[in-house]
């Protein structure tokens, strides 16, 4: 039987994430903000339609938003990990396979059935994601990721369609992709859509029409991929397992600027911490370590200064790792330098399933047994009563240079403490 890629994505989903606990703010124009409140990095369909554009500067559109009546939400990058974490779990029971593409997309793959129509299975989907997470999804399928990527845009963009759309059922395909502005096609950036359009190549059939000679000349094999996915070849396969990461980062700005070590070091410390966890759960290790911190660029004097350190045994342990880091501080930090954002690398990532032993730093096979399940019990707890349930004294309690987050909805999902009380 035929195969089919579907692209299932969430709609507007930080502002869906919001409505789905606060049923007020359905069909109420809704904003979503980026770190320390700073600009505005989501908006639902009632935003849009009032003109609001992605990006402004919250404190230019603060006044007007009010004006308006637009309701403003803090990130809450713990509710939107949670939500997004259990619609995948739901894809994964209705596709064959499944490959995550970003927070709230995902590329599924299944077998079509005698008929080929596949609209019965992507209404029930929509349907079983609306009613369990409440949630609304755009569900684009074709032959290829391509043509899955311009359903799915497709889906949306057309109100009749209502969230699904299936390229290679439709009577006309040429009439669909006509409808598809160049910029808007997968893999197509601003330089590569000028390109197009010098040579009259303006929307997504035109591009899979021109000739292959002229687009390979320009954008060599991945050009030519691009124009076979949009003639329907499956040239891209699904990635089920995520590549090792090479690097992991945690970075942040400060609500405002500071100055003092302590300070400093108390963020070193929270962000190692934060590293920490996502290396536990990459099953990675970090062999080398880097921290840095610089002021605002928009402040004369700008600083910036960097300090890293290696580890005699790369590790994952966040006790070894704040005891390499903290030392370094004093290296990075200058007196009254206004210091805007810190941050940590974890570099020389490896697997944590094998570990090479130093012979200078002996530690037994007990030894990292015991604390590998003291991290376990650590994260564990975390996860369950809510990030910061058990905290390092290093961090600090409630530092007063944690980012800004004015506006910020409870995580009613991952907190016992934020859960909704209903009284009857």
């Amino acid at each position: 039987m035929p195969q089919a890629t579907a692209l299932i994505d969430g709609n507007n989903f930080y502002a869906s994430c919001e409505q789905s606990l606060d049923p007020s703010l359905i069909g109420r124009p809704m904003v979503v903000l980026s770190n320390n409140d700073g600009c505005i990095v989501a908006r639902n369909a009632e935003a849009r339609a009032l003109g609001i554009a992605m990006g402004t500067p919250y404190f230019k559109a603060r006044r007007e938003l009010e004006q308006q009546n637009v309701a403003v939400r803090s990130s809450n990058y713990a509710l939107y990990a949670d939500m997004s974490q259990r619609m995948m779990s739901l894809l994964e029971a209705h596709c064959e396979d499944l490959e995550i593409y970003s927070i709230d997309e995902a590329f599924g793959r299944l077998t079509r059935p005698t008929n080929g129509d596949l609209q019965a299975w992507a209404q029930q989907l929509r349907t079983r994601v609306r009613r369990d997470l409440g949630l609304p999804i755009a569900i684009g399928l074709g032959h290829s990721k391509c043509q899955a990527k311009l359903a799915n845009h497709l889906a949306k963009a057309v109100p009749a369609h209502a969230g699904i759309f299936d390229l290679t059922q439709c009577q006309s395909q040429d009439h669909w992709l006509e409808t598809v502005a160049i910029e808007n096609v997968w893999g197509i950036g601003r330089k590569m859509a000028r390109w197009c359009r010098l040579r009259g190549v303006v929307n997504a059939r035109q591009l899979r029409d021109m000739p292959c000679g002229e687009l390979r000349a320009k954008a060599g094999i991945v050009g030519l991929r691009l124009q076979r996915e949009l003639q329907g070849h499956a040239c891209l396969p699904l990635t089920l397992a995520p590549s090792p990461k090479q690097e992991t980062c945690v970075s942040r700005s400060f609500s405002r600027p500071i100055t003092s070590l302590d300070e400093l070091r108390q963020a070193v410390a929270t962000y190692v911490v934060r590293a920490g966890e996502k290396l536990r759960h990459q099953q990675q290790r970090a062999a080398t370590l880097t921290i840095y911190t610089r002021t605002s660029p928009f402040v004369p004097g700008f600083y910036s200064q960097a300090a890293s350190t290696q580890l005699d045994l790369p590790s994952n342990d966040t006790a070894v790792l704040l005891n390499a880091a903290l030392p370094l501080v004093e290296r990075i930090f200058r007196p009254h330098r206004p210091l805007a954002k810190a941050g940590v690398l974890m570099q020389h990532l490896q697997s944590s399933q094998s570990l090479q032993t130093h012979l200078m730093v002996p530690m037994s096979e007990e030894q990292q047994q015991q604390r590998a399940c003291l991290m376990q019990t650590v994260d564990r707890i975390n996860r369950r009563y809510g990030h910061g349930a058990m905290q390092w004294a290093a961090c600090g309690l409630h530092p007063s240079w944690m980012m800004r987050r004015e506006q910020l909805s409870r995580a009613a999902t991952t907190r016992l403490s934020d859960l909704p009380i209903v009284k009857a």
